[in-house]
């Protein structure tokens, strides 16, 4: 369905003409006017659906159209158009509501998909929000079978000293659970140290995780504590315990059945007394059949083991995840984006090969970016591509989405690493888009 008249703010007489034209051409009734007078004077019986403004005009601003526009009819859409854009123009067109923003010079066929949006946004009935309350106030959000066996063995080995090992693919939530099982252990009052076997290379591993005294190798200008005594009489969390290689291991059990490290360049060995929680994305059973994993090591750490499923296995827990992490970013952000039906029907149905990782860092990705606060199917199925769809350069397909990197630089604050990873982009990436947009200005 055609709405019947669609009005056009630009001073730009040329530019003008063309936009008509080519909305006309379209099917539109356009009326067009070159002043933010004329366009408030028109605005004032709110007839018209959607309005297509340029933002510098004259004494007054698109800004002000846009203002005028929801006043005099709520649901009108408005997309603003401007070719000197900046981060407060953007971000005041959003908090007044804009539906769509244009950086000049656009191509005629991106406004007209963005104006059919605008057009087919209207015309749909509006979409419930899928709301679920009630949801316990626990860091490990999940009633999927699953879970529930989870959390039966956490209450079980939880009080005791037990060696653990947590395998699960990446992003599934191993170091949440070790800290669920530090926090409800004797040793909850005692530190929690966590530890990226995967990220420190072999050579600081030994340093890193036992200590060194100083001296003891090129740069040792101090003594320094390890990992294991500064978890003394709490928990050590190993992540990634698959990634570390055989000759490593072999120390590393030593100090499991010895209770004591030897710092580096220490004549003599320290007694530790901590509870080790091991994690891995990896298959450790099939390490030790190729060889890759002492099978010594992997008796001593697979005491009690836990197996999270990923993401897609527990398929009932989305819609509580999605509606917990919406929250959350709502309150951190101070915004209002509710969670729609087909929203939660599209996160339910995808394979989230992210894991809950994933899933959390899409929905606050969705509170800062969807298109009027509704998280619907078609934001939620937009933002997955963007987020899944790079190139071989790192960069999503859609990188060129200069008002969306503006919008999350400025909801956090300016922390690159933090906008990086809720753009679904490396923070590299993030620089180069930075700098070839000159948003550092």
């Amino acid at each position: 369905m055609t709405l019947q008249r669609l009005l056009v703010v630009e001073d730009d007489s040329a530019v003008r003409n063309n936009i008509v034209t080519c909305l006309e051409l379209e099917g539109f009734d356009v009326d067009a006017v070159g002043s933010t007078r004329e366009a408030l004077a028109k605005l004032q019986d709110g007839s018209y659906p959607i309005v297509l403004s340029d933002i510098y005009l004259d004494e007054r601003t698109g800004l002000d159209v846009l203002n005028a526009a929801r006043l005099s009819n709520p649901d009108c859409a408005v997309i603003l158009m401007s070719g000197r854009g900046s981060m407060e123009t953007v971000m005041a067109a959003t908090r007044g509501g804009a539906f769509d923003y244009l950086a000049k010079p656009f191509d005629l066929d991106d406004m007209v998909e963005k104006i059919r949006r605008a057009e087919a946004s209207l015309a749909e009935p509006e979409e419930k929000e899928a709301r679920i309350d009630d949801i316990p106030d626990t860091d490990m959000i999940g009633s999927s079978p699953h879970m529930v066996e989870i959390f039966k063995v956490i209450a079980k080995v939880a009080p005791t000293d037990a060696t653990l090992l947590i395998e699960g693919e990446t992003g599934t939530g191993k170091e949440l659970i070790a800290r669920l099982i530090h926090r409800y252990s004797r040793r909850a009052e005692k530190p929690f140290v966590a530890v990226d076997c995967g990220s420190i290379p072999p050579s600081l591993l030994e340093s890193e995780l036992f200590g060194a005294l100083k001296g003891s190798f090129t740069g040792a200008d101090r003594d320094r504590v390890g990992v294991f005594e500064a978890a003394n009489h709490g928990t050590i969390f190993l992540d990634e315990i698959g990634d570390i290689d055989l000759n490593f291991q072999a120390k590393l059990l030593r100090v499991l059945q010895e209770r004591e490290i030897r710092p580096l360049g220490s004549p003599r060995g320290k007694p530790i007394d901590v509870r080790i929680v091991a994690a891995t994305n990896k298959n450790v059973r099939q390490l030790v059949e190729l060889g890759k994993f002492r099978e010594d090591l992997w008796f001593r750490l697979d005491v009690v083991r836990v197996e999270i499923p990923a993401l897609r296995q527990r398929r009932g827990d989305v819609p509580l995840l999605a509606q917990t992490f919406l929250d959350r970013y709502n309150e951190r952000y101070q915004m209002s984006a509710i969670l729609t039906e087909s929203g939660v029907r599209a996160l339910d149905s995808h394979t989230w090969p992210g894991n809950v990782r994933q899933l959390q860092h899409l929905m606050e990705r969705l509170v800062i970016l969807a298109p009027q606060g509704r998280i619907d199917e078609s934001a939620v199925s937009d933002s997955i591509a963007e987020s899944e769809g790079r190139d071989a350069s790192g960069e999503t397909l859609e990188d060129a989405k200069v008002e969306q990197i503006r919008k999350v630089l400025s909801a956090t604050g300016g922390n690159k690493s933090k906008a990086a990873k809720i753009l679904g982009i490396e923070r590299k990436t993030l620089y180069r888009l930075i700098d070839r947009f000159g948003l550092d200005k």
